[in-house]
């Protein structure tokens, strides 16, 4: 399958032959559907926080002097948010008018509403009568360059004082949240290697202003997913997808890659959370509340499982084995199967000695997203998992009723522990599902190739995670996928600071 010259370009890469092997032989073979038991959902699965237990939450995590840093994967180019955007172009071009109805004519409509306003008037040239000229201006690098940016570069707020990115106000909600014991806000942005420079520049400029503004200092670091975790395309026979000089094409894996960069972080606690989903600052005390609630959750879960764990160390107690099980089941919503007595106490030991996941779960009012669900896993246990809609069979019979009984979804949303009760880092390699992968369908160059994806961040990647659900209020969750999500009031609200 694979010549001299295709073994050189595994190594330039930094993967081994047999890894690219086997990807092969999972692709043409297929990956299996998880057996799912239910969705999750308040009546099972779905812990609840009243705003008594949010407050003694909120107090713990603000009490528990520890170690915190925010992951923020930002390496996607904005491309897809501006979809709409580039069909007005083909539809001008080829003599038709944007009619009412598409997303191009209500951001015509509104033109002067978005923060990058001011930037595209700035553009030599700029005509707004000339519609075709300014979407040009605004994605094209003689302009604005917008569509090839990635979206933490974007302009995504205007305030009376100025307009700013998706990066700055992800700094702005670290400052309410998320500094560590020793002061200041640590956060690791996860980009592509050819944005980082931009990425640092902006970065400077960011540090600079809230030192001398507020008085903080922020921390920043950046990340580059690795090549070696790039996974090889196969074309429409099952065969290596090989480019017109005869290599073989690789590409991204998807965010499951970043799992190698989660591992680099020391901090204590981490919170998850994706570049696009902000809001306004004078929008974010539900966010803050909600964020300390979760981590409060976390904190006193760990505190338990490794009061467990130490005893578990010591001498044998039946009526240990008993009080967790009970755990794993009210609280981690973990079934244990029927287990000979002798094997017990390990297999519980293994179940508990795990990195441990909160994660905030929002109603489902339409949003796209990956939903919390019941599993069935290969051990006859059961347990909590976050699916994205690719892995639920859809000719299974039980389909439809997973739908209809599915009431919330995934917003990524997420704060985790990575240290066990030794004080040592797990290895999260060995927590993931790796039959858990993707494969879709997509064209290059007019051709059909497969495309592999490794277990998600915060699906399979973190299946062997102990996981807990809580629901969090819709006002937490303000993604940006298209470009006109940024006329909605936490986007566009008044301009109070």
């Amino acid at each position: 399958m694979f010549n001299s010259k295709d073994e050189k370009q595994f190594e330039s890469i930094g993967i081994d032959k047999s890894v690219v092997l086997d990807q092969v032989e999972s692709m043409r073979r297929g990956f299996p559907f998880l057996e799912i038991v239910s969705p999750a959902t308040t009546d099972r699965g779905i812990m609840v926080i009243g705003k008594k237990e949010q407050k003694r939450y909120s107090d713990l995590f603000n009490s528990s002097r520890t170690q915190v840093t925010r992951f923020i994967p930002a390496s996607g180019a904005a491309t897809r948010m501006f979809k709409e955007l580039y069909e007005a172009i083909d539809l001008i071009e080829s003599g038709n008018n944007i009619k009412p109805g598409h997303a191009a004519y209500n951001f015509f409509l509104n033109l002067e509403v978005f923060p990058f306003y001011d930037d595209l008037k700035s553009v030599r040239g700029f005509d707004q009568s000339d519609k075709k000229s300014v979407l040009r201006m605004l994605l094209e690098p003689s302009g604005l360059n917008y569509g090839s940016l990635p979206k933490g570069l974007l302009k995504f707020h205007r305030y009376n004082n100025g307009s700013r990115t998706a990066f700055e106000e992800q700094i702005v909600e670290s400052i309410l949240y998320a500094q560590s014991v020793e002061g200041g806000a640590k956060l690791m942005f996860t980009v592509s290697e050819e944005h980082l420079e931009a990425f640092k520049s902006h970065s400077g400029e960011i540090v600079k202003k809230y030192k001398r503004e507020r008085g903080v200092e922020i921390n920043t670091r950046f990340s580059i997913q690795s090549r070696a975790t790039d996974t090889i395309a196969l074309d429409s026979d099952g065969n290596p997808f090989r480019n017109e000089d005869g290599s073989i094409l690789f590409r991204p894996a998807g965010h499951g890659a970043l799992l190698n960069n989660l591992q680099e972080l020391e901090s204590d606690i981490v919170f998850i959370k994706n570049i696009d989903n902000v809001t306004r600052e004078n929008f974010l005390d539900d966010t803050a509340i909600w964020k300390e609630t979760i981590a409060g959750v976390l904190i006193e879960t760990r505190e338990q499982v490794f009061s467990f764990l130490r005893r578990l160390d010591g001498e044998s107690d039946k009526g240990l084995n008993s009080e967790i099980v009970s755990f794993l089941r009210e609280r981690l919503c973990t079934e244990i199967p029927d287990l000979p007595e002798e094997i017990t106490r390990e297999y519980l030991y293994a179940k508990l000695n795990r990195p441990i996941r909160v994660c905030g779960m929002v109603r489902n009012e339409g949003e796209p997203g990956g939903g919390p669900f019941i599993v069935k896993e290969a051990d006859g246990s059961k347990s909590l998992q976050i699916l994205e809609a690719a892995q639920l069979n859809k000719k299974d019979t039980n389909y439809g009723r997973w739908m209809s009984g599915s009431t919330h979804f995934n917003p990524v949303d997420i704060v985790c522990s990575l240290y066990n009760y030794q004080g040592e880092k797990f290895n999260l390699s060995k927590f993931i599902d790796n039959e858990a992968c993707l494969i879709s369908n997509k064209s290059l160059q007019g051709r059909s190739l497969m495309a592999l994806e490794l277990p998600g961040l915060w699906n399979g990647g973190m299946s062997n995670w102990n996981t807990i659900f809580v629901e969090v209020p819709i006002s937490t969750f303000n993604p940006v996928k298209t470009v006109n999500d940024l006329l909605r009031p936490q986007h566009s609200g008044k301009l109070s600071l």
